[in-house]
């Protein structure tokens, strides 16, 4: 099905979303950790460890992180869950070339590799990985059923699915004052630090259009996922999913 956040774009209606991001990512790459971190005020670090803390149980060897950007997801779950190979994949090279000198720092090259990939179009075969993570880039994915139903294809039986997703929360008083912090603080800081006009208005507006709880929870079971289940954090600013195949 179509879900709102597919039809919103960084630079406007004309051309593919995917083709946008990757112009965007590739734009904001150098300064996207600062900013990051920044503007989720740390509290993106504590989410990370969260989401990695649900896999500890099923030490899994092998590890597929979706949208992986920088790296950030990929680095921390190589050293906390200790897995023997790691694959980050994404569209922007801008980004994963960041991604592979914080590797190449962090001493873990040996063990975790980047690749340019559509992750509705994925290269690897059948039952690949152990695991599957996707960290604040799902609500990127320019078909996103398309894209769920590769990430299961890709897992073996049993394979589990992390999902971190930043979310619009539904309660007063954290409801108004995201508004205000999305729609005001978010676009003024990223385009003063990132020099792009455009990325961090598109930031909140794919937030707020992203499929949340229990739709989300519906297109994972749609894509042949099983005990679905989803946790909100930070006054419901932040989505952690869990699925097993």
């Amino acid at each position: 099905m179509d879900y709102p956040q597919e039809k919103v774009m960084p630079y406007g209606k004309e051309g593919k979303k995917s083709e946008q991001v990757e112009q965007m990512f590739d734009h904001i790459a150098p300064t996207y950790d600062q900013l990051n971190h920044t503007l989720s005020l740390g509290i993106d670090r504590s989410w990370r460890r969260k989401a990695i803390h649900t896999l500890r149980p099923f030490r899994p060897q092998r590890m597929l992180d979706v949208a992986t950007g920088t790296g950030d997801f990929a680095i921390l779950a190589c050293r906390e869950l200790h897995p023997q190979s790691l694959i980050g994949i994404d569209i922007s090279e801008g980004m994963m070339n960041v991604g592979r000198e914080k590797v190449r720092q962090a001493g873990l090259a040996d063990r975790i590799a980047f690749a340019r990939e559509d992750c509705t179009a994925l290269t690897f075969a059948d039952a690949t990985f152990d695991a599957v993570t996707v960290a604040f880039g799902i609500r990127n994915f320019e078909k996103l059923d398309l894209g769920l139903s590769e990430m299961c294809r890709v897992l073996r039986p049993g394979g589990h699915l992390v999902i971190l997703e930043l979310s619009t929360p539904d309660r007063f008083p954290m409801k108004q004052l995201f508004f205000l912090y999305s729609k005001v603080v978010m676009p003024l800081i990223g385009k003063l630090v990132s020099k792009d006009n455009s990325a961090y208005t598109y930031l909140p507006e794919s937030i707020r259009a992203f499929p949340q709880g229990e739709v989300m929870q519906q297109a994972l079971r749609h894509a042949g996922f099983s005990q679905v289940r989803f946790r909100r954090l930070t006054f419901g600013t932040c989505t952690l999913y869990f699925a097993t195949k």
